[in-house]
């Protein structure tokens, strides 16, 4: 806490740009707070690993070394294993469907399941849907055999990719550009808006529109930090963030559709577009995936998910 009289300071940090979803909601939590809150709360902002990385990250807001962070979903199995749902391939049919299991109740508790470990779950922030680029055209399962795809640590993201035939790599999300550029690996897993801010799309000649799976954030803190707070600033926070949520996850939709159509017009990027049988054929290979992780998830969790789904 701040000394009596002095703003509290909070510390956002992030591995993304500032021109993508979670880039620019953080830029509005920032505004919003100095706007409302002068006097009383100062954020400060440090995108694309400049204060912490990929690697670092919880452990700095574990020593409060940072004060917010918003880390994708995978981050989080060693303190759950229940957010691995997140990680399911083709569990979402859309990005509606994942907004649409994000507000049920199921979702909410999940933003405290990591409360024994100190951290304070504050909201879901989308990134958008993943798709598949290479430096091979993927069109059928197999197409993937034997070739390295970076992931995040997640052993749910690991199983996906061996059950087509291939590698996974856990690299920083700073060093795939690099790492796509040097053939470390040969292809990745990203939303349009990643794709095109790390400028992925210059190094790999190929991007499958596969829809297999999300991105998602949640907004976190140190437990002991936002309850150390007195309730009113606690409270006028959270207002803010429910506003910031909303504005991310509309932009989230809206940025990914622009950096699609940048990429395609680019024209370094083959796109590749699966008929319904393809895209099924993808879902049938990995879908074994589910039932590996269904005792550790929860196979209730995995059916609340699937319900939100209109087509089934």
């Amino acid at each position: 806490m701040a000394a009596d009289g002095e703003p509290i300071v909070i510390k956002f940090a992030h591995v993304v740009a500032d021109d993508t979803p979670k880039g620019k909601g953080a830029l509005l939590f920032k505004q919003l707070v100095e706007q409302r809150m002068a006097g009383k709360v100062t954020v400060e902002v440090y995108p694309n690993s400049t204060l912490v990385g990929d690697a670092e990250e919880m452990q700095a807001l574990f020593d409060n070394k940072v004060q917010l962070l918003a880390p994708s979903m995978s981050k989080f199995a060693p303190y759950t294993k229940k957010l691995q749902v997140f990680d399911l391939p083709f569990l979402f049919d859309d990005a509606e469907a994942l907004q649409r299991f994000q507000k049920r109740e199921a979702a909410r508790q999940l933003l405290r399941s990591m409360a024994d470990h100190g951290v304070y779950g504050l909201a879901y922030w989308n990134n958008g849907l993943k798709q598949l680029s290479a430096t091979t055209a993927l069109r059928k399962p197999s197409d993937a055999s034997g070739l390295a795809f970076r992931i995040q640590p997640s052993p749910v993201l690991e199983a996906q990719f061996a059950a087509v035939g291939a590698k996974s790599v856990v690299l920083p999300f700073a060093k795939v550009y690099e790492s796509l550029k040097g053939g470390v690996v040969q292809g990745a897993e990203n939303p349009w808006s990643n794709i095109l801010s790390q400028n992925m799309h210059s190094v790999q000649p190929y991007i499958t529109e596969t829809n297999h799976g999300v991105l998602d954030y949640m907004l976190i803190t140190n437990n002991d930090f936002w309850l150390s707070m007195p309730f009113a600033v606690r409270s006028e926070l959270e207002g803010i963030i429910l506003e910031v949520t909303q504005a991310v996850n509309r932009e989230a939709a809206a940025v990914n559709r622009r950096d699609r159509e940048r990429i395609l017009a680019s024209g370094s990027s083959q796109l590749i577009t699966l008929t319904p049988e393809e895209r099924q054929a993808w879902r049938d290979q990995m879908l074994p995936v589910w039932k590996s992780y269904e005792a550790e998830i929860g196979a209730d969790l995995i059916r609340a998910a699937m319900t939100v789904n209109r087509r089934r």
